[in-house]
């Protein structure tokens, strides 16, 4: 399912560009167009999912090959071992900007806590 006014589904249908750095089938990972750290790479579900509490039992799933994602991405970069975050914002006042349901990969820096 998509949604034709997604900035994340047009990126997904390749109708806007971005630095694609993993996709399959279910997930696609690019560069953030704003970076919060060396390494900034927005996680999304291929489907439209706007936030993490629309996940449900049947599409739980996609969590899990979100986080594997994080994880293969942070390794490739080389920031598994001297750390990194994983952000979900879900709704408005968490800051979630885009209403598609991504993750955040950050590192390459030391974080602060706490967030916000």
């Amino acid at each position: 399912m998509e949604n034709s006014t997604c900035i994340f589904c047009k990126i997904v249908k390749k109708e806007i560009p971005a630095k694609i750095v993993f996709e399959d089938n279910k997930v696609l990972a690019f560069e953030d167009v704003s970076p919060q750290a060396p390494v900034h790479i927005l996680i999304i579900p291929k489907a439209h999912i706007e936030k993490l509490s629309d996940i449900k039992e049947e599409s739980a799933a996609i969590i899990g090959r979100l986080t594997v994602t994080a994880n293969m991405l942070a390794n490739e970069k080389k920031v598994d071992r001297s750390g990194y975050r994983v952000v979900v914002n879900c709704g408005y006042d968490a800051g979630q900007a885009v209403s598609h349901l991504h993750m955040h990969l950050l590192g390459g820096r030391p974080m602060g806590w706490p967030p916000g």
